[in-house]
This record gives C-alpha cells, sequence and structure tokens, in this order.
C-alpha cells in the first residue's frame, strides 16, 4: 500500500532509553499530527458546509434559520448514526414533520427535508468511500477534495440564496450539489488507475463475510447513534419550549459554533485511536500510554484557546448566523453554557478515541445510554420545563451529563492496565482481524458532518 500510517510503535520503541521527556513528547507530537491533521481538515471543511448553509438562511429570517436548524440537527444528524449500521430511516424521518414542534417550523422543515434528500443519500456514499481513501494513505486527498466542496458550496449560497433570493430552496439545492461533487471527485480518483493492486473494479466478493464486519462495527455504531441522537433529543426538547422559533434558533447558533470546535477535537480523536490501536497491537502499552496523555493537552490547548474566544465575543458571535436582534440576545445568553461545552469537548472526544483504539465500544455504548438518557436529558427536562428554566436548564442537563461521562471515562481510563489491553488486543484482532503481524483493523467514527468512517489501518 501507498502511504501508509507510520507504524507507530515500532518507532517509538527504538528511542534511547535515557532521552528526555521533551524529545518524547516532540516526536509523539509529530506521529500525532500526521494523523491529526490531514483528519481535522477533513472533518472541519465538510462540517462547515452546514455552517456555511445556516449562515447564509439565518440572515433570510427567523423561522427558514429554525427550519434548517432542525432539518441538520435533527434528520442529518440521526441519518448519520443510521449509515454506520443500524438501517435506512430515510423514509420514516422525511415523513415525520418532527415530532411536537412548532407548527411553522415544522411545516418549512418537512419541506427542506424533502428537498435535501439528495444531499442524506450522497453521505451513505461518501462513508465506503473514505473509508478506502483512508485504507490507502489517501487522506490529503480528501482533506483537497473536502475545501474545493466547501469553497463551491459558499460560491453556490451567495448565488442562489442571497444573489438570486431562492432562499431554503437554492440552499437545499447549494448542499446537494455541493455533496455530490465531493462524492464523484472522490469517486473519479479511486477508479482512474491510482490503486492497481486494491481496486480492480466491483465484484460480488464485496458481500462476503459481511457478518464478521457487521459484528466489529456494530458497537461503534450504537454508540456513535447515541451521541448524535442526544444533540437531537435537545433540539426536539428546546423545540417543544414558548417561542420556539427563538429558542431553536439560539441553540442552533451555539451548537454550529461548538460542533465546528469538535471537528477539531475529532482530529485528535481519530490519532489517538489509531496510536492507542497501533501501540496496543505492538505490545507497547507504556507508548500507548504516553500518546493518550500527549494527546489529550494538545487537545486541551486548543480547547482553551477556543473557549476564551467564545467568552471574549459572545456579544458578536451571534451575528454570524442572524440580524435579529432578540435571536443575537437570546444566543449571546448562552455564551457561558457554549464556553463550558467547548471546553469538555477538548477532553471528552479525545477519550472516545481511546475507548474506540482499545476496543471498548460496547461499554462506552452503555456509559452513553446512562450518562445522556438516563442521567443528562431528564435533568434538562426537569430543570427546563418544571424550573421553567428554558434553554438554560435543558443545556445544564446536557452538560451535566456530558462531566459525567467523562469523569466516569477518565476513572476507566486511569484504572486500566494497559498490559493486560495489550494482551487483548493480540487476540481481538485474531477473531476479527487476521494475524497482528500483517494486519489491525481500527474502527474510527467522527459526529455529525465530518469524516464518520472506519479506517482500517496497516502495519507490516
Amino acid at each position: 500500500m501507498e502511504e501508509n500510517y507510520p507504524e507507530a510503535g515500532r518507532e517509538v520503541t527504538a528511542l534511547p532509553e535515557g532521552e528526555k521527556i521533551a524529545e518524547k513528547w516532540w516526536h509523539e507530537s509529530k506521529l500525532m499530527w500526521q494523523i491529526a491533521g490531514p483528519a481535522m481538515l477533513t472533518a472541519v471543511t465538510q462540517f462547515s458546509i452546514d455552517v456555511v448553509t445556516a449562515a447564509f438562511v439565518g440572515h433570510l429570517g427567523n423561522i427558514e434559520l429554525a427550519a434548517v436548524s432542525v432539518v441538520q440537527n435533527i434528520v442529518e444528524g440521526f441519518v448519520y448514526g443510521v449509515m454506520l449500521g443500524m438501517g435506512s430511516a430515510l423514509e420514516t424521518l422525511c415523513g415525520q414533520a418532527l415530532l411536537h414542534q412548532n407548527d411553522e417550523i415544522s411545516d418549512l422543515a418537512g419541506k427542506y427535508c424533502r428537498w435535501v434528500i439528495p444531499q442524506l443519500f450522497a453521505y451513505a456514499l461518501n462513508f465506503p468511500v473514505q473509508k478506502f481513501l483512508q485504507a490507502q494513505g489517501k487522506v490529503w486527498f480528501m482533506t483537497i477534495a473536502s475545501i474545493a466542496s466547501l469553497g463551491i458550496h459558499v460560491l453556490l449560497n451567495w448565488v442562489l440564496v442571497t444573489k438570486f433570493g431562492h432562499g431554503l430552496l437554492g440552499a437545499a439545492i447549494a448542499g446537494n450539489i455541493s455533496w455530490w461533487l465531493l462524492n464523484l471527485a472522490q469517486i473519479v480518483y479511486v477508479i482512474s488507475g491510482y490503486f492497481p493492486e486494491a481496486w480492480t473494479g466491483f465484484s460480488m466478493l464485496a458481500f462476503k463475510s459481511l457478518t464478521g464486519f457487521v459484528k466489529l462495527s456494530l458497537a461503534s455504531a450504537v454508540m456513535l447513534c447515541l451521541e448524535l441522537w442526544y444533540y437531537t433529543a435537545v433540539i426536539l426538547m428546546v423545540g417543544s419550549l414558548k417561542n420556539p422559533t427563538i429558542a431553536v434558533d439560539a441553540v442552533s447558533i451555539c451548537m454550529n459554533l461548538q460542533l465546528w470546535t469538535l471537528m477539531i477535537a475529532l482530529g485528535f480523536n481519530a490519532a489517538v485511536s489509531v496510536r492507542v490501536s497501533n501501540e496496543l497491537g505492538a505490545g507497547n502499552p507504556k507508548a500507548a500510554k504516553f500518546s493518550i496523555v500527549v494527546t489529550v493537552w494538545t487537545s486541551l490547548m486548543f480547547g482553551t484557546l477556543f473557549t476564551a474566544v467564545i467568552l471574549g465575543t459572545k456579544n458578536n458571535y451571534p451575528s454570524l448566523f442572524t440580524s435579529e436582534p432578540l435571536v443575537m440576545s437570546e444566543a449571546s445568553k448562552l455564551g457561558y453554557f457554549l464556553a463550558a461545552t467547548i471546553f469538555l469537548n477538548s477532553i471528552q472526544p479525545i477519550l472516545h478515541g481511546v475507548a474506540v483504539g482499545a476496543g471498548w465500544q460496547f461499554m462506552v455504548a452503555l456509559l452513553n445510554t446512562g450518562c445522556y438518557y438516563v442521567v443528562g436529558l431528564p435533568i434538562g427536562g426537569v430543570l427546563g420545563y418544571v424550573f421553567k428554566l428554558g434553554v438554560k436548564g435543558i443545556w445544564s442537563g446536557m452538560l451535566f451529563g456530558s462531566v459525567l461521562q467523562t469523569v466516569i471515562l477518565l476513572f476507566i481510563i486511569i484504572r486500566t492496565s494497559w498490559s493486560k489491553e495489550a494482551s487483548q488486543a493480540e487476540e481481538r484482532v485474531k477473531t476479527w482481524g487476521g494475524s497482528p503481524e500483517h494486519q489491525q483493523t481500527q474502527e474510527l467514527t467522527d459526529y455529525r458532518g465530518s469524516s464518520r468512517n472506519i479506517l482500517p489501518i496497516t502495519a507490516e
């Protein structure tokens, strides 16, 4: 294979015994950024397609922004989870008009939802193509293609939404074209002869041993779905408050910024997942622990920076998405909640990456269920509806569930015997992915609006 990821475990263990911690840190950082850099850029640019749509639509009016936000956070977010192994729900979702939401928002959201159906199918094709390209180490091609697609998307939105005034229909058309152009570029690249050994055309062999693949990926799919549907549930709860248009607009503005910064953390998520899985597979538990420390601290630095920016601009950032004073005021009031969530997001995805790298997907799926749906959402509902705290109460519940999950994951990671995990990794790869001397298969999953894929890592 070409441009494979570095055989991290072998390089780390070859370092001299007395090497200074700063040199080890620098060496580990280089290995991390080789994976995190392109993954981060791809995630940010692809998610920015949704952010650009929301920014253009937000200046059309409050109802339009609320409708697009509902579709982006509920329908598209739901489908992202479904695409990772839980079956198609397009027909059901597109006919819902969205559970107990304001009639005006639901009507417009229902129309927009039908218009973006081609975009939802584009997601389904995007995943396997990206999986293949990542398996070949062609991550930079994906990054370049994503950046080009984002540039085209901005231009199309300006032409269709702003210049010619086609409103939500124009925004939907722009999104559909941008995503399918991205898919087309990736497909053409795959079939153009750049992979003579890995790509020999379509074959029925693709359907061989699907059972093993389903077993390997199901736990990760469930874990991701539970993450995505947490935000979906929050939007649904906010949509049931009094004056839902303003509430949904304010929350969607903050969530767009939160999820945009989350794309940065997902680059580190990808890196730590690969590094931990590689080191465990190579029988280097100490190197696995060190990679966790380096990645967490690096991500924390970015999280601290983004938190400071949000706090410093909490009266200004809503203007990126709306011109309505009331919406801007409500979104600004959520600034402290947004800042706290962004800071937490600089830690939580890294811990998820560690869990994926160590093969703890099923455990994290259970943890997500408990922290989010048994604790977080009920607390948010009580604070928001019973104590009349509205959006702040609902967001507080979401934040509490996330904090609880992060604390528990930290405790588990600190208490883990990494030597035992290294021995278990060998058995796991033998069961699902073949001999560890020849191949490690590591699932990587992202959140809404990014790469959201599975990444096989080959170690010769």
